[in-house]
């Protein structure tokens, strides 16, 4: 008997492979090319626009921001003290700076904090400011008269404009205050203690000083008064000041609108070894329960 063949089982598989792609780089081209599109679009808008508009964009774009401006200018710490009592109390306003380009001199009585105030004095005027007290509502300092002006007279010195300069900087970015300067020269200080002399050259100061601060003001609802007064010597030190400049800043009431933010310590006592955030999120956090505890009372 023959022998039966073997059946061969062939078993067949077909790999079908889908078409080779020609890769991603077709994408960042026309990702590009899109964005040279946008460009050229707001160029062309752009050009048509009134010079305000250009340099409100123009602002935008190169101004840095609010935050960067304070981190800048007084340090981690100082920053997020007024950050955070700007959140407190103005919390709408707070986002509204922390957004907005720092294309303006920020206003002094707005700080909030009196540390930021009196780190803001102290950078613009270091060892020149004396007499310094920053209120709930008022910021006053004063400068001794030998920074300013010659002996005696109403002659500007050499570090005039640079003082004065200074001095600018602090009040150009004040909105809906008062600046109140005071002009006091003591009677011995110019020739034979003549009185009519000293009252002219205390006179001719204030306007000098008041002019130059009225000339940079950024806003036009702020007021500058002043008035001059005559001091006796009550002991002569050679080479010492002969008068001295003071200015009260503080702020004004506007009928219909909110009553202005006092200028506040910050909340809470500082916990030793914590960093700067932990160390403001728990005294907010006390400051807080301390509020809610206060309430119920």
């Amino acid at each position: 008997m023959a022998e039966e063949k073997k059946k061969i089982t062939v078993i067949k598989k077909v790999y079908v492979e889908a078409p080779s792609h020609h890769g991603g780089a077709w994408k960042v081209a026309f990702a590009d090319f899109m964005t040279a599109m946008m460009c050229f679009f707001l160029v062309m808008w752009l050009l048509n626009q009134s010079e305000e508009v250009k340099a409100q964009v123009a602002s935008y774009f190169t101004g840095p921001s609010m935050l960067e401006h304070e981190f800048t200018s007084y340090g981690a710490e100082l920053t997020l003290e007024k950050l955070f009592l700007d959140l407190v109390n103005e919390p709408l306003k707070a986002f509204q700076d922390f957004m907005q380009p720092a294309d303006f001199t920020p206003n002094l009585l707005g700080m909030g904090s009196k540390r930021i105030i009196l780190a803001q004095i102290a950078e613009e005027l270091g060892p020149m400011a004396k007499g310094i007290k920053i209120e709930s509502d008022k910021i006053t300092f004063e400068i001794n008269d030998k920074y300013l002006f010659k002996q005696g007279t109403a002659e500007p010195s050499v570090q005039f404009v640079n003082v004065m300069t200074r001095i600018e900087a602090l009040t150009k970015g004040l909105d809906n205050g008062t600046i109140d300067v005071t002009s006091t020269l003591f009677l011995e200080s110019v020739a034979n203690n003549d009185p009519s002399l000293a009252k002219s050259v205390s006179e001719n100061r204030l306007d000098l000083v008041k002019n130059k601060i009225k000339a940079t003001l950024e806003h036009g609802t702020v007021d500058v008064v002043g008035n001059s007064q005559l001091k006796k010597l009550t002991r002569r030190v050679d080479g010492g000041p002969t008068g001295s400049i003071q200015f009260e800043i503080s702020q004004k009431e506007v009928p219909g609108k909110r009553k202005p933010r006092a200028i506040e310590q910050a909340f809470g006592e500082k916990i030793e070894g914590a960093d700067v955030y932990d160390d403001f999120v728990k005294r907010l956090s006390q400051d807080q329960n301390k509020n809610k505890k206060s309430r119920k009372k």
